[in-house]
């Protein structure tokens, strides 16, 4: 519920769990939700790693977002937020709290997709992407309907700005789930970074935005290290590494696009303003009937009506958590950036990458080599000098 970085910075490590305007790497889905609220939550287009995830399902999830221009989008959103927004915790000494919670739920949303898909054996990931977004629109809606957090009101209007937008997240939400499942978690993080590379040669080609050299070599670095662990990868899964590759071009496609539709979206609204939580709702409910339609049109219905894993009750549990903690990137993601600074959070949602991919390889027994490990750690290090780079550019312009 990015919205799935999620301005986020769309990792995988977040395929809703799984979180705006300008956008650029992203976090997993609700993997991808966290890595899209990674992507959107902060909100501009080149900053933060993690989120392409948002996000989500901060819009993302992991979704799983995954990397934006924190510091511009901090500013816009101050200015277009209504005095009726959600007030989210302020309170002092409150910062560590607020990150440890941001860390947590981010890093879990993938770890728990990662569980469902490749744990348990569970082939329909469509059915459960769609399982979680009526999660994370139950909560949102509730929430709204009780009067704890203020959103917009779903109009025709609205809808048909948003649907193309829609689409590309649902397809990145989709691909994120089938990478995630042939794809261990600390490889699958450095596979995202190609999102970002593709996210700034779509910036400097369609918006004629100038980086400097840092972040070229930062993305040249994230190349390298994606190809070479790829090569280094003892558990190579080419229908895997295919899934990613459409998902990081799909990650890249939405997050321009984002950026293209927010002032249109805004427009077709009442208050003419649009916040993480409507985006989230707007995304999520959205996403119910096409990703019924896919669910058909996969023929996910027959082994739906066959595995025995709907007949447990963990097994319900554990994915109502996924659903849980997509929408949770996105409320720890707003409380983190509202207790501390757009650097702060972008330069720990790089980091964060770290004891992801360290967990992944421990909880799953992944099989890896010397050399795969520092492709792995190269990667991440990348990821953190890009973070740094993006900022620094920000500031200095």
């Amino acid at each position: 519920m990015r919205t799935p970085q999620l301005g986020i910075h769309v990792d995988p490590g977040t395929p809703p769990g799984r979180k705006v305007p300008e956008i650029t790497t992203s976090p997993l889905m609700n993997g991808e939700k966290s890595k899209l609220w990674d992507q959107i939550g902060g909100q501009s287009s080149l900053a933060s790693p993690m989120r392409r995830e948002i996000g989500n399902r901060s819009m993302t999830r992991s979704f799983s977002a995954d990397e934006i221009d924190l510091e511009d989008l901090k500013t816009s959103k101050d200015k277009d937020r209504p005095s009726g927004s959600l007030r989210l915790p302020k309170i002092q000494n409150h910062s560590l709290l607020s990150g440890l919670a941001y860390c947590i739920a981010s890093c879990s949303m993938i770890l728990v997709n990662k569980f469902v898909l490749s744990g348990y054996g569970f082939n329909a990931g469509i059915s459960l992407m769609v399982y979680q977004n009526i999660v994370s629109v139950i909560i949102v809606s509730t929430l709204s309907l009780s009067g704890v957090i203020p959103t917009e009101p779903l109009t025709w209007k609205l809808i048909k700005v948003w649907l193309p937008v829609n689409i590309i997240f649902v397809g990145m939400l989709i691909t994120s789930m089938f990478s995630l499942k042939y794809i261990n978690v600390a490889m699958l993080t450095i596979l995202k970074n190609v999102a970002n590379v593709l996210t700034a040669s779509g910036e400097t080609y369609f918006f004629k935005k100038q980086h400097d050299r840092q972040v070229w070599i930062s993305l040249t670095l994230m190349i390298i290290s994606a190809i070479a662990g790829g090569i280094t990868d003892l558990s190579f899964n080419a229908v895997g590494y295919t899934w990613q590759i459409i998902n990081c071009v799909l990650t890249a496609s939405y997050s321009l696009t984002l950026r293209h539709v927010m002032d249109s979206a805004k427009e077709a609204t009442r208050s003419g303003n649009l916040n993480e939580l409507s985006m989230v709702l707007l995304n999520n409910v959205l996403s119910l009937p096409l990703g019924v339609i896919l669910v058909l049109g996969f023929n996910e219905v027959e082994y739906l009506l066959e595995t025995p894993l709907l007949r447990m009750p963990m097994f319900w549990l554990v994915i109502t958590a996924s659903g849980v903690l997509g929408l949770a990137i996105s409320f720890t993601s707003m409380w983190f950036l509202r207790q501390t600074s757009a650097t702060t959070y972008s330069l720990v949602g790089s980091l964060n990458k770290i004891p992801l991919s360290i967990s992944g390889i421990l909880l799953f027994k992944v099989h890896t080599s010397m050399q795969n490990s520092i492709s792995i750690l190269f990667g991440l290090l990348a990821g953190v000098f890009f973070a740094r780079a993006k900022l620094r550019g920000n500031s200095q312009s």
